[in-house]
């Protein structure tokens, strides 16, 4: 479904991204993982071309993403993408935020996008709150609700961008609860987190990075297991014991 291969990114003269390769098979759930600044949220972003990258090709589900002639607004609609700050429209309501993209992009009816919405909305638990404003709800809830605007475009991958890394730690949960559900119906899913315990629950594998490289690409249970380096063993020695 995804294959990267050899992808290296620079910002000026900072390289960021170093010659990264891997890839996820339909259904597979990949985590990917590693210390602030070794270059997880560029790399995420790559995939669906949000940040370009100097060398290297991404395929996602048959679509080169690197080619210059790729139609970029056509792959994003299939890609889904859940960020960290949600990024809802402020000004409309959450019914209106799942049915805009399904009218602009995909041609749907308004009777249409609006079934599809609460249809979604009804399976992340939110459905009493379709007439409300993203600023009426919980962080928590707004990131569900994101999560649902993203499905509502049918994708075949879903990438998630530290999508918990911003909320209080209550909220957390209600937002893993959804993303392991997904993941048990069998989406494509890649996802920058700190969170393990939802790696060690939902994930087939690992990806490790630090400072801009893949420094393990290996199963979830190698990685909790067996770490392979130093410096993951290092990393899950400060991260797991809290």
């Amino acid at each position: 479904m995804i294959a990267i291969e050899n992808i290296t990114k620079w910002y000026g003269d900072l390289c960021v991204l170093k010659d990264c390769s891997t890839s996820v098979a339909k259904g597979e759930v990949v985590v990917v993982c590693g210390p602030s600044g070794s270059g997880k949220s560029t790399f995420i972003k790559c995939i669906n071309a949000l940040e370009p990258v100097q060398k290297g090709r991404i395929t996602v589900h048959g679509t080169l993403v690197t080619d210059k002639s790729t139609d970029l607004p056509k792959l994003r609609a299939r890609v889904g993408m859940v960020f960290q700050h949600f990024e809802l429209f402020p000004h409309l309501t959450i019914v209106q935020n799942l049915e805009l993209a399904q009218r602009k992009v995909l041609g749907r009816s308004r009777p249409e996008a609006t079934s599809k919405a609460m249809a979604l909305l009804n399976r992340v638990g939110l459905e009493d709150h379709a007439h409300k404003f993203p600023a009426q709800l919980s962080g928590g809830q707004q990131q569900r609700v994101a999560i649902a605007r993203a499905l509502a475009m049918d994708p075949v991958v879903m990438l998630f961008d530290e999508p918990t890394s911003a909320l209080d730690p209550e909220m957390v949960g209600e937002v893993l609860d959804v993303m392991v559900e997904l993941a048990r119906e069998g989406m494509t899913m890649m996802v920058v987190t700190h969170e393990m315990g939802f790696a060690r629950k939902v994930a087939n594998r690992v990806v490790f990075m630090d400072r801009g490289e893949i420094v393990e690409d290996v199963s979830k249970d190698d990685f909790f297991q067996n770490p392979a380096t130093e410096r993951a063993r290092s990393f899950l020695s400060k991260i797991l014991p809290h």
